[in-house]
């Protein structure tokens, strides 16, 4: 994932940010009825991606993949509408309580830019819904250019998009985040529509850490830098996680990239070990094809 690279990660100050103040408030709403879920995954399972994650021999990756992670961020739904048959097909290779995350079709968020798109958003909500119980939550990532001016066709979308998909979106132009009125305009459609605000951490662009939760549901893209760096990173988020389960999150959605994708297992793997024993989480620490669990080392 190149968004967000920058050419010298060491002078990037990667602290965390302040929770956004409303951030609370929503989730100790919540809080009562808290029933806390985590799921951990890479962005996608080709082999020439992630090369040597998988054993020699491998047949069918996805169903590798399953056995190691309990989700996955399924880019593949943003470059062609996915069909019923294909989601079935990826249902069926993995376990029950694996959780995808499918990313609407580029014809939505890019070429049609939102507009008169009510058709293609039905279409690929009825595929996805063939997910059943595996489906995780949609997400609607906008275009770098996609603009504020434009906020009119994003509550369109919001608002009449089928209810009974859960929905994240990510804005990405930095206008959305410099003027707080207009950051709070749309943090509070989403909350209205009870659509996840996801967060992404990436070296380049630390205006979209804006901690804004408007669920109880924590759906964070974090981005590696191929750094060092990385893993004191990690090790920050999961003191962020660690606080907001005690002030009543109830999902959390963790994806992690990288500039070069081969390193986002171990990157995973790190960080579910370190949540196992801060919080009692129990996932599964993925393991490489060698078998080695891997750890701080890949720099």
């Amino acid at each position: 994932m190149q968004f967000g690279k920058v050419d010298d990660p060491s002078i990037i100050d990667f602290t965390l940010p302040a929770d956004a103040p409303e951030t609370a408030g929503i989730l100790a709403i919540n809080k009562p009825q808290q029933n806390f879920q985590a799921y951990v995954g890479c962005a996608k399972w080709n082999k020439a991606d992630l090369k040597g994650f998988y054993p020699k021999g491998t047949k069918d990756e996805l169903t590798y993949y399953a056995t190691q992670f309990n989700s996955i961020e399924l880019n593949a739904t943003f470059y062609g509408m996915p069909s019923s048959e294909q989601v079935i097909t990826w249902k069926e290779k993995t376990p029950a309580d694996f959780k995808f995350f499918p990313k609407l079709t580029n014809t939505v968020s890019h070429f049609k830019r939102l507009i008169n798109v009510k058709e293609p958003v039905e279409q690929f909500a009825d595929a996805i819904s063939n997910f059943e119980d595996k489906l995780g939550m949609a997400f609607l990532q906008l275009h770098d250019n996609f603009k504020p001016k434009d906020f009119e066709r994003l509550k369109i979308v919001v608002k009449e998009f089928p209810k009974v998909i859960p929905l994240g979106v990510e804005v990405r132009n930095a206008e959305w985040f410099s003027n707080p009125t207009i950051a709070s305009e749309f943090a509070t459609l989403f909350e209205d529509n009870g659509v996840a605000n996801i967060i992404v951490d990436t070296a380049g662009r630390r205006d979209m850490l804006h901690m804004r939760l408007t669920t109880p549901t924590a759906f964070i893209r974090y981005v590696g830098a191929n750094h060092e760096s990385d893993y004191t990173r990690l090790d920050e988020w999961v003191e962020k996680i660690a606080k907001w389960k005690e002030q009543g999150l109830q999902n959390l959605y963790f994806f992690v990239h990288q500039n070069i994708e081969l390193a986002s297992p171990l990157l995973s793997a790190y960080f579910i070990e370190k949540l196992n024993k801060t919080i009692a989480t129990d996932l599964k620490i993925p393991t490489m094809g060698n078998g080695n669990t891997p750890g701080p080392t890949l720099f």
